[in-house]
């Protein structure tokens, strides 16, 4: 077994660019959640307790995934957070109702209903 087996790798468009997701396989954690812990400090087994639905087997996997891919995962989380942050500026911009008032105006263009 390669140690990319453990991961699932998703690549998706977005109006602010390409986003990357590096989840551990069979679940819905993102790397990054093992790797935030790791890095403020946390044991392996503290890891394991906050994500209970892992194994050990991955969170260690996901730790030597990030040591040993170092500088291109902090790249990844750094692109992440600029996706992150220019949707946030959207939402600053917009409202708290953005995500909902752009909804509703992609609605009434697909369907000829006009919109103020």
């Amino acid at each position: 077994m390669q140690l990319e087996d453990y991961f699932e790798f998703e690549k998706f468009d977005s109006e602010h660019g390409e986003v990357e997701r590096i989840r551990i396989k069979g679940h819905r954690v993102a790397i990054e959640m093992v790797v935030e812990e790791f890095k403020a400090g946390a044991q392996p087994k503290e890891i394991l307790e906050r994500f209970p639905t892992l194994t050990m087997e991955k969170v260690y996997a996901a730790i030597t995934y990030y040591l040993h891919n170092q500088e291109a995962v902090e790249a990844y989380f750094e692109r992440g957070k600029r996706i992150e942050d220019a949707y946030y500026q959207d939402y600053l911009r917009g409202g708290p109702y953005w995500l909902r008032d752009k909804a509703l105006i992609g609605k009434a263009a697909d369907d000829g209903t006009p919109h103020g």
